[in-house]
Order: C-alpha cells, then structure tokens, then sequence
C-alpha cells in the first residue's frame, strides 16, 4: 500500500488465517510506529498508545488519561471526548491506562465519522489543554463536605479517586497488586498504575504535566488502525494534525529487566472485609516470573503450558486445585500474564485459611513434580494446540471490535519493541510448536526450567481483617484533619475558590459546534441483519445461517422449558452450569472436558428466559446447549452434543459439590466489580417475571441463595438431595421438543444437515404437558444491599412498556438524552461517580438509572428524581436529541462477529423481535421527537410507582430512612 511521503514501509506481511495483510510503517521526523492491517471490512479501527511507567502508586496515567480527554489545542472545549461519543456513530470508543501503556481506540463503520474522531484523539493526545480544573475533577481534590462551609471537614473528591476505591474493594484486585508489588521488586510493575486511593491525592498537577511532557511524544507513541480506508489517507491525517509538529526525541523509555531472587519469598497480607465470619475467606497465590514476553516462541510456549496445566478439570494442576480440600475454588488469578515486559504464571485458591499457605505451596510443587516424573498424555498436549489454533482463527467480535482484538493481541509487542507482525502471525509458531512437543522431555524440561527450578517465585496469603475497613477510614479522617489544621485562611480560600470556580466550569454551556460530528442523514438507511438460508425439506427443526466463519462451525440445541416447580426455576443456573462440567455416560467429569477439549473451542450450556415483544408478562423459557469447533470436528462434535444431552450424569457428588463452593466464591468476588448490574436487577426484579427470576438466580438474591446452598452440602443427605434434583430436571428437559442452530460456510450445510439427521433421527422427543411460564408482577422494592465497598451503586426503576409499544421508542432515546444531557454532569463531574447512566429496557419493561463507584447516596437518588425535572423545565436544543438518537442508532447497528450476529438474530426471534419488528423499532428512533419524551417522562417516571436498590456498606446506609430494607450479603 502507497504511504504518505512522511512515513516509510518497513515490511508488509500477509495472514491468510486472519484475513489480513499487515503492514509496518515509521514516520521519518520522529521514528513513531504505524501498524496497518489491512482487511476488508466496513468497521474500521484507530488507536494511538503511548509507553507510560510510573514510578509511584499515584496513578498518573491513569489520571492523565482521563484528564488528556478533557479539552485540547484544536478543540478547546470541557469536554471533548464524552460529547463525542454523542456526536458519532461510534461502535467503540474508550481510553485504558495499562501497567506501562496508556491507549486511546475508537472504531467506527463511517468514514466520515472515523476521520472526525481521529482529529479529536490526536489532538487529545498530542496536544492536550491539562486545564488544573480538569485535573481537580478527573484526579483528585480537596473540598469542604459543605462546599462553600470551611468550619466543616474536609474530604477528598474526583473520579479517579473514586473509582480507585470502588476497583480496590474488590479482593481479587487487591491480590493482584500485591502479587505484583513483590513479583516485581525495582520496575514499574511494582507500582498501581491505576493508583492506590491512599497515594492518589499525592500527586501534583505539576507532577502530571511533567509526566504528560516526557511520554506523550511521538517518538514514545505507536500507532495502529485496521480496516479497509487507505494508508495514505490516514498517514495524511496523523501527519498533518500531529507529528509534523514534533522532532525526534533522544529519550527511549523502555522497561528494565528486573532484579531477580536468588530464593522463592513468602509474604501474608491482609484485605478489608467486615464481616464476623471470616472463616474461608483467605487467598493463597504463587507466582513466578518468566521470561521476555516479545519473544514470540517462548509467548506461546507460556500459553500452551498454562493451558496443559490449567485449562480444566482434567488438567493436571487445576485438578489438583479443584479437590485438595484447603480452599473452596481455584483463584481467579490462575494462569499467564503476558502483557508486561516479562511473563508471570501464577496459580492459587480462595476460600482457604490463613494456615494452610505451606500445604498450598507444598500441593502445587509436588502436582508440578509428578507431571515432570510421568509426563502428559500426547492427546491432551494434541488438544491444546488444537485449542490454540481455534483461537486464531476465530473472527470475533461481539465484545470488542474484531479489528481492536487483533491490534490489541500485538500491542505489548510494540510497547516493548517486539516484533507485532510476529505476534499476529502465530501459525508459525503453532507449527513449530507442534513439532517441539513430540519430545516426550519438552514438558517436563519447560516445567522444571520455569517453575520448579526458577528462583523467582512469590507466595502470597491474602487473609481477610474486619478492622481493616475502619482502620483505613479513620487514617483518612486524621489525615485529612491534619491536613485543615494546617491551613492558613489563604489556603481556605483557596480551596473555596477553587470549589467555585469547578462548579463553573462544569455548569458553563460550551461552544460544540467546534467539534466535528455526523448527522441524521449519515445514519445507514437500513439495518443489516443476517438471513437464514432456506433448507431442503427435512424433519429436523433446524435454521442455517451462511457466515465466513473461517473454517469454524457453530452449533446450537434449543429446547423449550417444560412448566417448572418454583425449586426447579432456582436451580436452572446451576443445572445449566452442570450439564458440560459434569461426567457422560460411561465417562467421568475429567475424561468428560478432556474430550471436549480435543474436540471443541467450548461447549456450554445457559438458560434464556425472555419476555414476549407483547407483554413482558408474557415470558419463554429455553435452555440451549451450544458449541463450536473446527469444521473437521463439526461431526464429532454434533455427536458429543448428543450425547451430552441424553447421557448427562448427576451422580459425581463430589464434583457438584466442587462446582457450587466454586460459583459461591465467583459470584461473591463479582460483587464490587459489577454492583451496578446487580443494583439495577434488584430494582427492576419486581417489575417483570423474567427480571425476577434473574434476581434471584444470578442476581443479588441469587448470591444469598447459592451461599445458603454452599453452607446446606456440609451435610451428605443434602448434597444427595441436591444430585437427586438436578438429575430429575434433567430428565423434565432432555426431552422436550428442541430445535437447532447451525452458523457456518455455506460448502458445510450439507454435511452438517445429513449428520444431525442421523444423530436425532431415532431420539425421544416428548410433548410438552404444560409450556413454561412465570407468575405475573408488577411491584416496588426499596432495598439496601449492604457489603464491604468503599463506594456505593445505585439503581431507581419505573415499570414501562415493551417494544411493541408506541412509547418504547421515545422511552429508549430518553435514556441517553437524560444522560447526556444531566446526569454526566451531576453524578460524574459534580458527585465524583466514575459513571452514571440512564435507559429503557424493552425486555423487562423498565426504565432504570444507575450509578456505579459512586462515593454518594441520597445526593445520587435525589438527582435521577431530578432528572426528570430538568427534562421538562429546561428548554432543550434540537441539536442535543439528534445526539441521543445516533447514540441508540450506533449501539443498534453495532456489527458483531458472523456467528454472533447469526446468533442474535435467530435467538432475538424467539421471542417476537424478528428482523420486521427490529427494522421498525429502528425506524420509530429515527422519529422520535422532544415532546414525545417530555410526553414519556411525564407518563412513566411516576414516582408512587418507582423501585430503588443500592448496593452499599453499613456507615453509607445510614443515609436513608427506615422504609428500606437492609439486607446483609
């Protein structure tokens, strides 16, 4: 490809395995990196990552990413980046701050769009206002818990500081940083680069400028996009907008080998949980340093032994973490860290005590040692290359952009002056991997090398402390009266001013039209949605949907739920769960996932539990066993599937007792991670069948009930009772009328129609007596869901109406029309949240808001009341609607992967939203106008009717009145 006169072509490579060529760029004035890969699809990519080590644990990327975002040379506004997100149709836009790289990416299918958002993100990022007022917001500040009362205390306030609390709550991320703080004794890796809540308000806004000073150059910058526009256009772009401004810079940050132990180390440490049981609650983690990740053979060396030591329960060393008995599951710590300079593998348990850290390590060596003395069966090591193989060729999507995974799976290989090109290229190295492992010596000798004879070698207890909480609260408050002891009235004054002065800032009306931004008429015309493809006459109840899946195949049973016991409803989570982790016919669980592995690129099974684009009263049940694999598998795996269904076993009590210690552990460490998500399931439970039962099985409900269960298996006759149900609705479900899903290239269909005919032709199918249904509810809660957070998540329902509804539309825009347009402003900017948002859900039929890592309350609950207030008192620019319809429009066109698109669809159609009904939907966004929300808001946000649920800690719950439950998880 023909590059712009500035850059040079260093090399271009293709990867047929990908549908990609890649080509590597430097730009001649200031050595910058650029990495295009070029592919031929609509969704194109852009991010631009700067190298950024800290050498403290204030969190000066991390704040320096939010506050770079926050107005610049060319665009001189407050708030550049969240107004675009709403001035574009977008399909991902962010910022990440990693461990010694910050990247700003952004992807979008309109061209248009795409140049307007690469002018904001390099101006942004090479050219950045750092205004101090910014810094005060998005980093920290100090201000009077009265604003403008200095004889009242002092506090500490931003969004990254609240954020950091809120992240820190979480046990699992505590671990992680003091595993790293040891593993990583001298570099920048033994450091928070998030930051640590109690350095943040350490640094300094000149700190942060000389920060931004030495690593946001060019020459420290790597630029990567993906899609089909041309090279040179985009060459011009950065050129032109960015580095013809900059010189080469003498300076070359890069990490430094780290100092290495002559001896393993052992350190205990202890995390805030205030609780009085505190019994199983420990974590014990090893941790060893590898080698260089850039070398690209030792990377997936790393990753294959990871998998053969960790993948699942038939995997030696998982297995041994799974049933030791010291701990209730495997830590979510298991596996390998390879985005840092140098490799870390690490294994470890929760649930465990503090006193059996010396039999954990002891477990883990002697595992290691007799996998080193026997060695592995060559099927397993075929199945984990096989494993690796399916991972790159899967085209993926439906998270993140396809394009973005891609750039970031070469990322660190840039950062530490790799080879990228290498590092998307793996088949390779998969070949030469495949070959290595044909000596019987290559597993043991990598095992002995890097684990058992590697000195460098970290343990770390983590141990829970129910003081911890307090003692770290009032360290705060004495600091922070230290710190109004000390000041003069000037420093007041100062601190009065400045409080002023943010509040300004933040209610000022900035000029937007600077901004560069798409319209209603760049919006697509149409909404692409894949088509099943007609069959020949067959007696299966099979849809083919044709997608380039590059040579994978997909593969779906969809059975009906029969009419089920309130008990039955309960346990389908962990029934769901149960069916592929659990043993088939005449095999165990661990021969059981061993075949799976060699087999598959995942089977599982879940529940979809949906109500009727009519009536969210109105609900169907399904449980849907799904797999996919290569297509040289497509019919061993159709078999499995089979036999799956019909042979399940729930006879392993062990194992099941196993499985629920472990997803009662999960599920607890999820809770300050996803708060947000549970507070809103709590407040729309009572609104729907179908968002009731969600509380109550995986929701916060469903935590008390899956610990309630936890603590019941101590008993045997329990646990008997328990494998007696499960097996019972298995036998309620393996039966009843079933349907399937097939996504793969079109030369497969044929195959894979004559196999499953031959498969199912001769099994049971059994009529439904009675179909599954849930009982009706429309009711209100007011509850406090109190655990051990430094932060609170918030959630306020109101019951509205489905997508067969004229409102529903009006409803929908509404949600990001209040969010742009008020709660940004009043619950991030102004409250110190790390986010707030608002929104209808047409399923459930509710409209909810929410918060999350929000170091407010009442204040919170207050300004979602309010938002409907300013909705209908302001007047309102039409402007700011067409922003929230192309923000609805960009997540409805969001394209996933061909599977998961196919998958969507078919599965959106069960329930009434067939591809007609969401062609509509789409248009009635398209239409909706002001007074249809005012008309909406007016309508369905009636307070008398509205349902609340926070999940917070026991001193913030004081906050509110009597009239909630308080409910302890």
């Amino acid at each position: 490809m023909q590059p712009h006169p500035s850059f040079d072509l260093i090399r271009q490579l293709p990867i047929h395995s990908l549908g990609v060529e890649v080509f590597e760029y430097v730009h001649r004035q200031t050595g910058a990196q650029h990495i295009h890969l070029k592919a031929d699809r609509d969704e194109n990519v852009f991010l631009v990552a700067v190298r950024t080590m800290p050498q403290d644990s204030t969190g000066v990327a991390h704040i320096l990413e939010h506050t770079a975002l926050c107005g610049s040379e060319r665009y001189p506004v407050r708030d550049p980046f969240f107004m675009m997100t709403r001035r574009s149709l977008n399909t991902f836009m962010n910022a990440f701050t990693s461990s010694d790289w910050t990247a700003y990416p952004f992807a979008s299918q309109n061209s248009k769009d795409f140049y307007n958002l690469m002018d904001v993100y390099l101006d942004a990022v090479f050219f950045s206002r750092l205004d101090p007022l910014d810094f005060a917001q998005e980093g920290h500040r100090l201000e009077f818990a009265e604003a403008q009362n200095p004889d009242t205390e002092l506090v500490f306030k931003g969004v990254v500081y609240n954020e950091m609390k809120g992240a820190m709550s979480s046990p699992t991320s505590t671990l992680w940083q003091t595993l790293t703080r040891y593993l990583f004794p001298e570099t920048t890796y033994h450091h928070n680069s998030g930051g640590e809540p109690t350095c943040i308000p350490d640094l300094s806004y000149a700190q942060l400028c000389q920060f931004y000073k030495s690593h946001y150059h060019p020459s420290n910058a790597v630029f990567m996009t993906f899609g089909n526009l041309a090279v040179e256009d985009l060459q011009t772009r950065m050129h032109e907008q960015a580095l013809s401004r900059f010189e080469a810079s003498s300076m070359q940050l890069q990490v430094a080998d780290e100092k290495r132990y002559f001896a393993p180390i052992r350190v205990e440490e202890a995390y805030a949980l205030e609780q009085e049981d505190l019994s199983g609650k420990t974590h014990h983690v090893l941790g060893w340093l590898l080698s260089p990740s850039i070398d690209i053979h030792a990377l997936m060396e790393a990753h294959f032994m990871s998998r053969v030591l960790l993948d699942n329960s038939s995997s030696p060393l998982r297995a041994a973490l799974e049933s030791c008995g010291l701990g209730s599951a495997p830590s979510p710590l298991c596996g390998l860290e390879d985005s840092n300079r140098e490799m870390s593998f690490m294994c470890g348990i929760e649930g465990s005590e503090p006193d059996k850290a010396a039999e954990f390590e002891a477990l883990v060596l002697a595992t290691l040692t007799q996998v080193v003395e026997e060695g592995v069966d060559p099927r397993v090591l075929e199945a984990q290359l096989h494993q690796l193989e399916l991972s790159q060729r899967e085209i993926t999507g439906d998270g993140y952009p396809f394009g973005l995974q891609l750039i970031l799976s070469s990322l660190s290989a840039a950062i530490h002056r790799g080879d990228a090109l290498a590092a998307l290229n793996i088949d390779p190295v998969l070949e030469a991997l495949g070959e290595k492992i044909k000596d019987p010596q290559f597993v043991p000798n990598w095992i002995s090398q890097h684990l058992l004879n590697n000195p460098h070698r970290v343990r770390v207890t983590l141990r829970p402390d129910a003081q911890l909480g307090h003692l770290r609260d009032a360290a705060e408050t004495k600091r922070l009266a230290q710190l109004k002891a000390q000041l003069s009235e000037a420093e007041k004054q100062a601190i009065l001013e400045q409080t002023r002065a943010l509040e300004e800032r933040q209610l000022q009306v900035d000029d937007d039209s600077i901004l560069p931004c798409v319209t209603l008429e760049d919006v697509p015309l149409d909404l692409h949605l894949p088509e099943a493809q007609t069959l020949p006459a067959t007696d299966l109840n099979l849809t083919w949907y044709s997608a380039g899946t590059n040579g994978l195949n997909y593969q779906q049973i969809i059975l009906d739920l029969p009419e089920l016991s309130p008990e039955e409803q309960g346990l389908l989570p962990l029934y769901s769960y149960c069916l592929t982790e659990l043993g088939c016919g005449e095999r165990d669980y661990r021969t059981n996932q061993a075949l799976q592995s060699e087999l598959t690129g995942g089977l599982s099974a879940y529940t979809s539990i949906r109500g009727h684009l009519q009536s969210e009263q109105r609900v169907s049940g399904y449980l849907v066993l799904s797999a996919k694999a290569l297509n040289r598998h497509q019919t061993a795996v159709a078999e499995l599937m089979a036999e799956t269904l019909m042979q399940a076993r729930f006879d392993e009590l062990p194992r099941i007792r196993e499985i629920v210690a472990q997803q009662r552990s999960r599920r607890e460490q999820s809770i300050t991670g996803r708060g947000h998500s549970l507070a809103i399931s709590a407040a729309s439970a009572g609104f729907s069948p179908a968002a009731r039962l969600a509380h109550e099985t995986t929701g916060l409900a469903g935590i008390l009930a899956i610990k309630a269960l936890d603590k019941r298996l101590n008993e045997a006759a329990a646990l008997q009772a328990l494998g007696d149900s499960l097996a019972q609705l298995h036998g309620k479900i393996k039966n009843a009328p079933r349907r399937f899903l097939c996504v793969g290239e079109a030369e497969q269909q044929a195959g894979m129609v004559q196999t499953l005919e031959q498969i199912w032709k001769n099994l049971p199918v059994e009529p439904q007596s009675a179909p599954f249904h849930l009982p009706a509810t429309r009711s209100p809660v007011r509850q406090l869901w109190l655990t051990s957070t430094q932060v609170n998540f918030c959630a306020l329902a109101f019951p509205t109406v489905t997508a067969a509804h004229p409102d529903a539309a009006a409803l929908t825009v509404l949600g990001d029309f209040l969010r742009n347009g008020y709660l940004h402003r009043a619950i991030r900017e102004q409250g110190g949240a790390y986010g707030a948002g608002a929104g209808q859900d047409n399923g459930d039929a509710v409209f909810r808001f929410f918060s999350y890592r929000d170091p407010r309350l009442q204040a919170t609950l207050d300004d979602f009341m309010r938002a409907k207030d300013w909705l209908l008192s302001q007047e309102h620019e039409g402007q700011k609607l067409q922003e929230a319809i192309l923000g609805i429009i960009s997540s409805i066109d969001k394209p996933g992967s061909p599977a998961g698109e196919a998958k969507q669809t078919y599965h959106a159609s069960l329930s009434g939203r067939t591809p007609e009904e969401r062609r509509r939907f789409r248009q009635r966004i398209l239409s909706v106008t002001l007074a249809d929300m005012q008309r909406v808001a007016e309508t369905w946000l009636d307070p008398e009717k509205s349902s609340i649920a926070v999940v917070t800690h026991s001193k913030a719950a004081s906050e509110l009145g009597a009239e909630f439950e308080r409910i302890e998880l």
